[in-house]
């Protein structure tokens, strides 16, 4: 009966010094090790996932673990590991959700072909699956811009931390979140009386580092250029701030370069804007890195030189600066603008004086 005792004794002892070691000693991973546990993996599955990945000493320490705490449920995501940690320090980081974040820069004036191309050289998913978001959901935008044929203009520049987790509408949708909350900021829209912007109380598993959106209703826009019919007051400014956004980078600027877009649509005059035929053989698939003269005539309804008037979508995504130089553009008899070769622009209200600026133009590049 005392042996018994002892073999029993010497069995738990050995159990309790093999869980100590298991669960206490630190495991340095092999470099940056990234683990992806999927949603639906039971508590065994990522125990094998962790151990094959060298991140923990024992599936079976970590299922006993576990099992001590089951009332913690465990997150799906992507993880890191660089630093040494033991088993226990692991299970509470997956507990928490403590997952990878990617981050996504999204700069100023970048189309949603760019952001797609974004999205997949950070390892998201494919170009391809974005850009198809974006050109079909546009239930995401429906209340602000009912006209919309995309959601092109109202994914908002901006720097975003996603996970592996997040679906392709999820982070479309953080982007148009961050535009709603921009436009609110900047009364391009406004809540309900009285009404205050409100977080998000939950989010899923894989959810961004955001802000909570609410739903905004529009607001009658001072700015009212040569009225669209198909076009609402909000959507004519989105796209008035995404060709300024195309064709400046200088903030100052951007209000005179609104002035002539809308002195040129108030005249009837066809905007001439290069960036729209750009656009325009984007979607077609047909652009080759540069335009030429043939391209003017480049049949498409956002070409605006053969077109007189707004294109019927913005033609990239545009930032703070663009959007407040669309609603409040400077007051001027300017109708032509030409680059100067230093950055800037040359401003003019005749279409002699333009051409003069545009020789000028020329000669600075011929001496450079």
């Amino acid at each position: 009966m005392k042996k018994i005792v002892w073999l029993i004794l010497i069995a738990v002892v050995a159990a309790g010094g093999w869980f100590t070691w298991a669960a206490l000693t630190p495991v340095e991973p092999s470099g940056q090790t990234i683990v992806l546990l999927h949603p639906g993996w039971s508590t065994r599955r990522i125990a094998a996932e962790l151990k094959g990945s060298g991140v923990i000493k024992s599936e079976d320490a970590f299922i006993l673990w576990h099992y001590v705490h089951r009332k913690r449920s465990l997150k799906a995501g992507e993880y890191l590991f660089e630093k040494p940690a033991n088993l226990i320090d692991v299970q509470r980081r997956i507990i928490h959700g403590d997952v990878y974040f990617h981050t996504v820069v999204v700069p100023e004036g970048y189309t949603m072909f760019d952001i797609a191309r974004t999205i997949e050289a950070a390892g998201l998913g494919s170009s391809a699956d974005f850009v198809t978001e974006a050109q079909s959901d546009t239930a995401l935008i429906a209340d602000i811009a009912p006209n919309a044929h995309s959601l092109e203009g109202y994914l908002f520049p901006e720097t975003y931390e996603f996970t592996r987790m997040m679906t392709m509408q999820e982070m479309a949708a953080a982007m148009v979140c961050q535009f709603r909350l921009v436009a609110q900021q900047i009364g391009l829209t406004q809540g309900p009386q009285g009404a205050a912007l409100s977080e998000v109380s939950s989010k899923p598993a894989g959810s961004s580092r955001s802000n909570g959106c609410v739903t905004f209703q529009l607001r009658n826009l001072s700015v009212d250029p040569t009225p669209a019919q198909e076009q609402t007051p909000l959507e004519r400014t989105v796209i008035m701030a995404s060709i300024v956004e195309k064709e400046t980078s200088v903030p100052e600027e951007r209000p005179l370069v609104a002035s002539v877009y809308y002195n040129r649509l108030n005249k009837r005059i066809a905007l001439d804007a290069d960036p729209s035929i750009i656009y325009a053989e984007l979607l077609a698939g047909t652009y080759q890195g540069a335009l030429h003269h043939a391209d003017m005539s480049f049949s498409s309804p956002y070409n605006t030189y053969r077109n007189t008037g707004l294109p019927p979508g913005p033609i990239g995504n545009p930032g703070r600066s663009s959007l407040e130089a669309a609603m409040h553009p400077a007051q001027s008899d300017y109708y032509y603008f030409v680059a100067d070769a230093q950055g800037h622009h040359r401003f003019s209200q005749t279409f002699e004086e333009h051409n003069k600026n545009v020789a000028a133009y020329r000669r600075a590049m011929r001496g450079r």
